[in-house]
C-alpha cells in the first residue's frame, strides 16, 4: 500500500484537474510586471544558489535572526534604568538620595542611598530574568534546523539563523519554512504542494502552491548544484496576499506571483518535500513584518499608583511648605527673643537678617525629612510580591493540562492586577477555540435526520424544566388526549415515552433500559479521528436495509468522490488515512468509510472505490472515471466533479452551501428540501458547518457539447478565462436532486462553552476575529455560545462598486454605502422595543478595513459595543492589532486578547493583556505575550480567580503602603510642629531605615501573595465578583482619600497621645522624665504595634505564615532595640539600652502602647462594622455566609444566592438554556391551551349528540303517536 500512495502521488498532475485561477498560467502577462523592476519598492535582488553575495553591500541583507526580547547587552542599562526612573517616586528618592550627599539633608547618605539602590536593583534584576526567559525561547525557534545546500549537490542541516537571502533549502513534510521562499519543485511531478497557514491568516483550508514550469526539473539534490538564477521582486512589506517578481533563469524571464512564495511560519503539508530558495529572511519576512516590537506594558493600577504619588508628593511640598514658612516667621519674629538658642547669620536655616533664604532651606531640608510620606519600598514589594504571585499562577496544579503536560505560564509578573479587571476579550477561532480537528456529527438523507436530535442546550433546558415537565406529564397521563397533546409540543419521535425522558425527567435518560437509535450523547468522545456520529439505523451497516437505500447509497458517494484526497496507508489493514486540502473533505472521506463506502485508490482519471453493495451484502471493487473536477472558492461555494460508471453512466456530485444548491435544483429535485432546511437550522444552532448534498445525470451528448466549451474557456489565456469557466461551469451545474446534508463540527476544544459562558456572567464581552470565511465564523460563534438562534444578526459587508471606473471615487461610494449600514443598523437598535434583545454584529475584512478608517471608526465602534457579540471574519493580522488598539482607546477599558498563531502576534501585543495558546502552531503567539497556556479553557480561572485575587491583593497592598506611610511620616511633622519646627528628627536614623525594609516589609508581602476574600471554588461560583475589578472598586479614589485620612488620623491619635502621656509626668517609678530618645521610642512602637495590627485587621484569609510575619515582625522590633543597644553608645546614640534600662522596665510604656494602638485602630474597626452591618459589599456577605457554614448546613439558601448572583447575560451557554427554557415554557402554555380546546371540544361534540339523539327519540316518539 505505501508503495502504491506514494506512486500515486507523482503520477497526479493536479494541473490538468483543477480549472480556477489558483492555477492559471503564471505567464500570462509579463508585460506590466518587468516594467516596476528596479522603481522604489521593487529593488530587492537575489542570487539564487550564491549566498556569498549577500553578505557585502549593495545585496546585503538582514540575517535570519529574529528576537522577541526587550532588551539586549547594549540596552539593557539604559533602557531598564529608564524604566525604573519613569516611575515618579524612584525619580523623586534619586534626587533625595543626592541631597544626602550635601549639608541640606537631615540623615546621614546611606540610609537614603541604600534603600534606593536595593530597590531599583531588585527591579531591574527581575527584568533581566523575564527578558532572559524571552531570549530562551527565541533562540529555540532559531536554532530549529533546515537542510541547506552546501554545493556539489549536498545539503547539510544549518539552524534558521544561518540561512540566508540566496540558500537553497530542502523543506519536508509537516516543517515550518524557516524563511520566505520561492518554490522550485516539490515531490509531486508538476511541482504542486500544500501548505498550512493557519499560523499566518488562521485558516484551516490547505493552499495550494505551484512552481513555475521552468524549475520542475529541479526536483533531486543532484539537480540543484547547477542551479544559478536571479530573482528581482518587490522589497520587504508586510502584505501576506501579494507578491510580485521575476525569476532570470536560463536567460528567460519568468513573472512571479504569490501562488510561487512560501511564507515563513507556514507549514508544509500532504507532500513529501520542496525545494526552495529564499527570498526574504529575518525582520524582511511577512510573518516578523506583520507582528510589532514588545511592548512596555504597564497595568492600570500602577499607572494609577503613580497618581497617588503625585497627591503624597503634593501632601509633601504643603507641609514643606507650611514648615519653611512657619519657620521663617518664627526665625524672624520670635526666635530672636529667646536668648538660649543664640541664632548666628552664619545659620542659612536659622539666620534672622535673612529669613527667606532660610525659608527656601528649610524647605529643602523638610522636602528630605518628610519623604517618608513617599513609600520608597512600595515599589519593589509589589515587584517581589508580583513575581510570587506569578509563581503561584504556574503552580496552579488546576491549570495543567495532562494531554499536552504543559501549564498556565506567566511570562511577565508585570500585569497580575490586571488580570482581574479585563472587560473585553478578542479571541482568535482556530487554534484557540478550535482544536483544529473536523468531526462528522450529523447528516440529513432524504429527508430524515440522522445522528441524534438533541444537544447540550437541550438537555440543560430539560434539567431546569424537570419539575414544571414532570407535573405537565401526570396532567397529560390523566387526559383522553394523550397522543395530540405530543401532537400539539411538535415531539417528532414516535416513542412519548422517549421523548418524556428528553425533556421532563433527564434521569430517565440514564436508565439502562432506555436503546433510542435517535439519542446523541452530547458528551461522547470518539474513538475514530475525524467521525463522532452514532446512529443504529445508519451504523454497522444496517442502511443497506433502508427503503432509501439509493438516496444514502448516493449521498456517500459524494462523500466518497467529490474531493480532493489521496488515500495512504492507515494503522489497520483495512482502514486507511487520507489527505486533502480541506479538513472538512478528510472527515467525508473517513465517514464514507465507516459506512462501507471506501475510497482505497486515485490515478489521474480514475476512482475506485470499495462499496458495501446493499443487494448483495458484499464489498464490491468499482471504478469511475473522473471527467471533470470543478473546486470549491469562496466565490463559487460549491464544488463539483463529473464521473462516468462502470456502465458508462455520467454523474455530476456536487457539495456546497445550501442556499447555493437551493437554487440549482431541478423543479423534481425539491422533494426534500423543506424537511433539509429545517434540518440545516437546527444543525447550524448547534454551531455545526453544513454542506448540502446533490447530484444529477447527464446525457452523454449533453457532456459531449459541454465539454468542448469547457475546454475552451479551461485554455484561453486571458483576464477573461475565469468568467469564462464559471459561466460553464453554470451550465453542467443545474438541475440537480437533492441528497441531503451533512454537519461536520471544527471541534471546540475542551470547555469552550463553558469558560465562555463564566466570563459572560463576569461581565466580560468577547470578540471574535479570525481569518476564516463569514460562514465559519458564525458556525464557531453558535458552538461556543457566542451567538444563539434567537439573536437579532446585523452583517456589514462591503459592496464593491463596479459601475464606478475611478477608483478614488469608487472607494468613496462603497464608504459611503457602509455608513448607511451602520446608520441603518444603529437606528434598528434604538427602535427596538424588547430591552433584553440581544444583537450580534458581523463584520468581513474588506468591511472592516474601512470600518477602522479615521472618518468611519467611531460609528463603527460606538455600535459594535451596544452588541453582544461581535465576529469580525477574513481579518488580516494587521486588523487585528488595530481594531484592537482602537477598541481599547475608544472604550477605555481593559482588553485581554488571545490567540495562538503568528498572525495574532500584533493583536496580543497590542491588548492591555496578551495571552498566547501553547498549541500546535509554533511558539510565536507565546514568545509575545504576557501569558501562555496550553487551553482557553483554563482563562476562566486565570481571570475569575487568580485575576481576582491579584488585583485585589495589589489594591490592598497599595492601599496599606499609603496609609503605613502617612501614619510614619506625618509623627515626623507633628514633632516638627510641637518643637517649633527646629529641625530635630524625633526618630534615630537606624529606626527609619528599618521601617520599610526590616520591619514592615514581610506583612504586606504576605498579603499581596496570600490574601483570598473568599475561596477558589467560591469564585467560580460566583463570577459576579469578578466585576469588582472592571468597575475598580477596590483601587477608586474613594478608597484611596479614605485611607489617606486613616493615616492621618492614626498618626495624630499616636501622637499626641504618647506626647500627652510623656509631657506630664514622669514615665518612670525612678522619677525619669521623657528625652527626646524616649519619646521617639516609645512613638516608634506605637507606630510599629499600629500598622502591624491594622495589616491583620485588612487579611481575610489567615496562614500561619501571616501570623508569623505580623507577630515576628512587632517581635523583631524588641529585638532590634536590644542588639541596637547593646552597641556601644558612638553606634546607637540615644538608643543606648533604651529598652533594658530604659523604658522597658516602666509599666507606663506598655500600657501606653497598648491604650494608643486600640485608640488609633478605633476609627477603622468602627468604620467596617458599620459598612458590614448596612452597606455591604458582594464578598462580605459571602464571607459572613461562608463563616456560619452556609454552604453546607443551608445548602438551599446557599443555591439561591448562587442563582441571585448570577447576571443575566446575552451570550453564553446560560443564555441559550434561558432562551431555549423560555421557548419550551411557550410550546408547553401552548399546548395546555390546546388540550384544553380540545376537551372542551368534546365536551361540547357529546353534548350535541346528546341533544341529537334526544331529539332522534323525540321525533319517534311522536311517530308512533
Amino acid at each position: 500500500m505505501r508503495e502504491l500512495s506514494g506512486r500515486t502521488k507523482r503520477k497526479l498532475r493536479w494541473s490538468k484537474l483543477y480549472t480556477f485561477s489558483c492555477f492559471r498560467p503564471p505567464n500570462a502577462h509579463p508585460g506590466p510586471i518587468e516594467n516596476l523592476m528596479g522603481r522604489p519598492g521593487f529593488s530587492r535582488v537575489v542570487f539564487c544558489n550564491k549566498p556569498h553575495l549577500h553578505r557585502m553591500k549593495p545585496h546585503k541583507y538582514p540575517t535570519n535572526y529574529v528576537s522577541t526580547t526587550k532588551y539586549n547587552l547594549v540596552t539593557f542599562l539604559p533602557r531598564s534604568l529608564f524604566e525604573q526612573f519613569r516611575r515618579v517616586a524612584n525619580l523623586y528618592f534619586l534626587l533625595a538620595a543626592v541631597l544626602s550627599l550635601t549639608s541640606l539633608a537631615p540623615f546621614k547618605p546611606p540610609s537614603l542611598i541604600v534603600p534606593l539602590v536595593f530597590v531599583v536593583g531588585i527591579s531591574m534584576l527581575k527584568e533581566a530574568v523575564e527578558d532572559w526567559h524571552r531570549f530562551l525561547q527565541d533562540l529555540e525557534v532559531n536554532s530549529r534546523v533546515a537542510k541547506t545546500h552546501t554545493g556539489d549537490g549536498v545539503f547539510v542541516e544549518k539552524a534558521w539563523q544561518q540561512v540566508s537571502v540566496g540558500d537553497v533549502v530542502k523543506v519536508q513534510k509537516d516543517q515550518f519554512f524557516p524563511g520566505d521562499l520561492l518554490l522550485l519543485s516539490s515531490s509531486y511531478e508538476d511541482g504542486v504542494c500544500y501548505v498550512e497557514t493557519m499560523n499566518l491568516d488562521g485558516e484551516t483550508n490547505l493552499k495550494a502552491k505551484r512552481c513555475v514550469e521552468a524549475t520542475l526539473g529541479l526536483n533531486e539534490d543532484d539537480a540543484i548544484k547547477k542551479f544559478e538564477a536571479t530573482i528581482y521582486c518587490e522589497d520587504p512589506n508586510p502584505n501576506l496576499y501579494s507578491f510580485v517578481g521575476n525569476l532570470e533563469f536560463e536567460n528567460e524571464s519568468h513573472p512571479l506571483c504569490p501562488a510561487q512564495v512560501l511564507l515563513r511560519d507556514s507549514k508544509l503539508r500532504n507532500t513529501e518535500y520542496i525545494y526552495g530558495v529564499v527570498i526574504f529572511t529575518g525582520p524582511d519576512t511577512k510573518a516578523v513584518r506583520n507582528s510589532m516590537k514588545s511592548p512596555s506594558k504597564r497595568s492600570r493600577i500602577e499607572r494609577k499608583m503613580d497618581r497617588v504619588i503625585y497627591i503624597l508628593f503634593s501632601m509633601l511640598v504643603l507641609i514643606s511648605l507650611v514648615t519653611s514658612i512657619t519657620s521663617a516667621v518664627l526665625v524672624s519674629s520670635q526666635m530672636t527673643s529667646w536668648w538660649y538658642l543664640h541664632l548666628q547669620d552664619e545659620d542659612l536655616f536659622f539666620s534672622p537678617s535673612k529669613p527667606v533664604l532660610s525659608a527656601i532651606m528649610q524647605f529643602i531640608r523638610a522636602l528630605v525629612l518628610y519623604g517618608y510620606l513617599i513609600p520608597i519600598s512600595l515599589y519593589v514589594s509589589i515587584e517581589v510580591v508580583k513575581v510570587l504571585q506569578a509563581v503561584l499562577i504556574n503552580k496552579d496544579i488546576q491549570m495543567f493540562d495532562e494531554a499536552t503536560c504543559q501549564s498556565v505560564q506567566a511570562r511577565t509578573s508585570n500585569l497580575n492586577e490586571e488580570l482581574g479587571q479585563v472587560s473585553i476579550i478578542l479571541s482568535d477561532k482556530t487554534g484557540t477555540l478550535t482544536c483544529n480537528q473536523m468531526e462528522f456529527r450529523k447528516c440529513s438523507i432524504a429527508g430524515v435526520s440522522y445522528g441524534g436530535d438533541l444537544n447540550e442546550v437541550d438537555l440543560a433546558a430539560s434539567r431546569r424544566m424537570n419539575s414544571e415537565m414532570v407535573a405537565y406529564r401526570s396532567s397529560v397521563d390523566k387526559s383522553d388526549a394523550t397522543s395530540q397533546s405530543f401532537e400539539m409540543c411538535e415531539f417528532p419521535e414516535d416513542n412519548i415515552g422517549t421523548q418524556m425522558g428528553y425533556v421532563g425527567a433527564p434521569e430517565y435518560l440514564e436508565s439502562p433500559n432506555l436503546k433510542n437509535q435517535r439519542i446523541s450523547d452530547v458528551h461522547r468522545e470518539s474513538s475514530i479521528k475525524g467521525f463522532n456520529f452514532q446512529d443504529d439505523r445508519l451504523m454497522d451497516g444496517r442502511w443497506t436495509h433502508s427503503s432509501n437505500v439509493y438516496n444514502i447509497t448516493m449521498f456517500f458517494k459524494v462523500m466518497a468522490l467529490c474531493h480532493t484526497g489521496i488515500p495512504i496507508e492507515g494503522d489497520q489493514a483495512d482502514k486507511l488515512k487520507f489527505e486533502a486540502e480541506s479538513p472538512e473533505e478528510v472527515a467525508f472521506l473517513i465517514t464514507a468509510q465507516e459506512f462501507g463506502i471506501q475510497f482505497c485508490k486515485r490515478t489521474q482519471s480514475v476512482m475506485v472505490l470499495k462499496e458495501l453493495d446493499p443487494d448483495s451484502g458484499s464489498v464490491l471493487e468499482r471504478e469511475y472515471k473522473l471527467l471533470n473536477l470543478l473546486e470549491f472558492s469562496s466565490s463559487r461555494k460549491r464544488m463539483s466533479v463529473i464521473v462516468s460508471t462502470e456502465d458508462g453512466q455520467i454523474i455530476l456530485l456536487c457539495k456546497g452551501a445550501d442556499n447555493t444548491i437551493f437554487e440549482r435544483l431541478a423543479d423534481d429535485g425539491k422533494s426534500y428540501q423543506e424537511a433539509t432546511s429545517s434540518h440545516l437550522l437546527c444543525y447550524a444552532e448547534d454551531g455545526f458547518r453544513t454542506l448540502a448534498f446533490a447530484y444529477r445525470t447527464i446525457e452523454r451528448a449533453e457532456y459531449k457539447h459541454w465539454n468542448s466549451i469547457f475546454t475552451k474557456a479551461k485554455t484561453t489565456v486571458g483576464p477573461e478565462r475565469d468568467e469564462l469557466l464559471e459561466s460553464a461551469s453554470e451550465m453542467i451545474e443545474k438541475d440537480l436532486i437533492l441528497l441531503g446534508a451533512a454537519a461536520v463540527e471544527d471541534k471546540l476544544q475542551k470547555g469552550v462553552p463553558e469558560c465562555i459562558d463564566k466570563l459572560s456572567q463576569a461581565g466580560l464581552t468577547i470578540w471574535l476575529l479570525t481569518g476564516d470565511k463569514k460562514e465559519t465564523a458564525i458556525n464557531i460563534g453558535f458552538a461556543c455560545s457566542l451567538l444563539r438562534q434567537d439573536m437579532r444578526q446585523f452583517h456589514l459587508s462591503s459592496v464593491e462598486d463596479s459601475g464606478c471606473g475611478n477608483q478614488s471615487k469608487a472607494i468613496l461610494a462603497v464608504k459611503k454605502a457602509l455608513v448607511r449600514q451602520i446608520e441603518s443598523i444603529s437606528q434598528e437598535i434604538h427602535e427596538e422595543h424588547d430591552k433584553h434583545m440581544p444583537f450580534a454584529l458581523v463584520v468581513d475584512g474588506q468591511a472592516l478595513e474601512i470600518a477602522l478608517r479615521s472618518d468611519v471608526k467611531d460609528q463603527f465602534l460606538r455600535l459594535a459595543v451596544k452588541c453582544a457579540s461581535v465576529v469580525c471574519c477574513r481579518v488580516s493580522p494587521k486588523q487585528k492589532a488595530l481594531i484592537t488598539r482602537l477598541v481599547k482607546e475608544f472604550t477605555g477599558k481593559t482588553t485581554l486578547a488571545i490567540g495562538d498563531g503568528a498572525n495574532d502576534v500584533g493583536m496580543i501585543q497590542e491588548a492591555d493583556i496578551g495571552v498566547g495558546i501553547s498549541g500546535m502552531e509554533g511558539m510565536q503567539a507565546v514568545m509575545a505575550s504576557d501569558f501562555s497556556m496550553p487551553q482557553f479553557r483554563f482563562l476562566e480561572r486565570l481571570l475569575i480567580v487568580h485575576g481576582h485575587w491579584c488585583y485585589k491583593r495589589i489594591s490592598k497592598m497599595i492601599l496599606y503602603f499609603i496609609y503605613k506611610n502617612i501614619v510614619f511620616g506625618l509623627t515626623l511633622f507633628y514633632y516638627e510642629f510641637y518643637t517649633s519646627f527646629s529641625g530635630q528628627v524625633l526618630y534615630d536614623d537606624w529606626y527609619m531605615t528599618a521601617f520599610n525594609v526590616l520591619l514592615t516589609s514581610l506583612p504586606v508581602i504576605s498579603l499581596g501573595v496570600l490574601e483570598q476574600d473568599v475561596p477558589s471554588d467560591v469564585c467560580h461560583q460566583f463570577p459576579a465578583l469578578y466585576q469588582q475589578g472592571q468597575r475598580g472598586i477596590c483601587f477608586s479614589c474613594k478608597r484611596i482619600i479614605g485611607w489617606i485620612l486613616n493615616g492621618a488620623v492614626a498618626s495624630l491619635i499616636i501622637f499626641l497621645s504618647t506626647i500627652h502621656a510623656l509631657s506630664s509626668a514622669a514615665f518612670s517609678g525612678k522619677g525619669n522624665v521623657a528625652d527626646i530618645a524616649h519619646l521617639g521610642t516609645i512613638t516608634y512602637t506605637c507606630v510599629i504595634w499600629t500598622v502591624n495590627c491594622q495589616i491583620a485587621l485588612i487579611i481575610s484569609h489567615f496562614t500561619w505564615i501571616q501570623h508569623l510575619f505580623i507577630w515576628g515582625s512587632i517581635l523583631l522590633w524588641y529585638v532590634f532595640l536590644l542588639v541596637y543597644g547593646a552597641l556601644p553608645p558612638s553606634y546607637s546614640n540615644g538608643g543606648f539600652h533604651v529598652l533594658t534600662e530604659a523604658i522597658g522596665g516602666a509599666p507606663s510604656f506598655w500600657i501606653i502602647t497598648l491604650l494608643v494602638v486600640v485608640a488609633s485602630l478605633l476609627p477603622y474597626f468602627v468604620y467596617m462594622a458599620l459598612q458590614r452591618t448596612f452597606y455591604p459589599m458582594d464578598d462580605h456577605v459571602i464571607q459572613e455566609m461562608k463563616l456560619c457554614k452556609k454552604d453546607v448546613f443551608d445548602k438551599q439558601m446557599w443555591l439561591r444566592e448562587q442563582w441571585n448572583s448570577n447576571r443575566t447575560t446575552q451570550v453564553g451557554f446560560s443564555a441559550r438554556v434561558d432562551a431555549k427554557t423560555h421557548h419550551l415554557k411557550e410550546a408547553i402554555q401552548q399546548s395546555r391551551a390546546s388540550i384544553y380546546n380540545l376537551n372542551q371540544m368534546s365536551k361540547s361534540c357529546g353534548l350535541l349528540a346528546t341533544l341529537s339523539l334526544l331529539g332522534k327519540h323525540s321525533s319517534n316518539s311522536r311517530h308512533f303517536s
